[in-house]
């Protein structure tokens, strides 16, 4: 598919959906939305977004329609029971940018196909500042020709885009990074916590391991002390960024998928229940990073009680 305009339907105009879909008006398409949050659906028509009123008249004026949803109980549910798919014109090409479990998006794959339209699950990485500045990972599953049609959008909001494979391919892939970035920065927050009880600097210990093998994106990039990378959340107060309680439904999602699966992950299994933990309390507004602080504060009431 080349890179022509199109008329593309956004449902979802949250953290995540109002700037992808202002980045899609950005690229000169034509941007129907809606979003049941009236504050959301206001600030995107600021952004250049049209709104037609509801769901369903967004689905039948467009030619692809784009979800970013909360879970995947919503999509199927605006797929089937709020008409989503019944509104649309047959052929008319479904993308579900969400992160939901990999049996939802292939339960969405067959509602949308059973209804005469086509699909794909491609779901994001990059939090809300790759969301703004057009710099997201897509991880796309699906039928190549969908991808296809899908890669001159998922271009226009990231910086690039996968074939994973067939439906739910991307969800699986999804999960799988998460469940790496999640574990790696309870690591990572780990090895601060334990130089700071050695008297090691936090500068120090990020000019090592930056450029030694402790390296990773959880450092580097989403440093969860302040000072080293000046762009973090921890330099506002654990902002977000990637909230933690959506660190915590992925690893959920992937420990989910692993049981299911029988597959050992023993970290990821407790990197999902400490994300629970500190997502159900004090990380419920704060960045996955801030879990440092649930981190070191569990560890000076250990040492308080030695």
């Amino acid at each position: 598919m080349s890179d022509a305009i199109r008329t593309i339907g956004f449902i979802g105009l949250g953290h995540m959906g109002g700037p992808m879909a202002a980045n899609l008006v950005k690229a000169g398409h034509r941007v129907l939305g809606h979003d049941i949050v009236p504050e959301l659906l206001a600030a995107a028509v600021d952004a250049g977004v049209e709104a037609p009123g509801s769901a369903t008249t967004t689905a039948a004026a467009a030619d692809v329609v784009i979800t970013m949803l909360p879970a995947g109980r919503q999509v199927l549910g605006l797929y089937t029971d709020e008409g989503l798919l019944a509104a649309a014109r047959p052929g008319t090409l479904f993308v579900d940018c969400s992160t939901i479990d990999v049996a939802d998006a292939r339960a969405a794959h067959a509602a949308a196909v059973a209804a005469g339209m086509r699909a794909l699950d491609a779901p994001v990485s990059g939090g809300v500042v790759g969301a703004e500045a057009a710099t997201l990972t897509f991880m796309a599953g699906g039928g190549a020709a969908e991808f296809a049609e899908a890669e001159p959008l998922l271009a226009a909001m990231g910086k690039k885009a996968v074939h994973c494979g067939g439906e739910g391919a991307g969800q699986a892939a999804k999960i799988c990074n998460n469940m790496i970035l999640g574990i790696s920065m309870i690591a990572v927050s780990e090895a601060f916590v334990l130089g700071e009880s050695l008297g090691l600097s936090h500068q120090a210990l990020f000019d090592v391991a930056s450029t030694a093998s402790g390296q990773c994106w959880a450092l580097t990039s989403n440093c969860p002390v302040p000072g080293p990378v000046p762009g973090s959340p921890a330099n506002r107060d654990y902002r977000p960024g990637f909230a933690a309680p959506l660190m915590a439904k992925d690893l959920g999602l992937a420990a989910r998928a692993a049981r299911a699966g029988g597959v050992q992950t023993e970290l990821g299994l407790r990197a999902a229940e400490l994300y629970a933990d500190f997502a159900a309390d004090s990380g419920a507004t704060e960045d996955f990073s801030g879990i440092i602080r649930a981190i070191r504060d569990a560890s000076q009431k250990g040492g308080d009680q030695a």
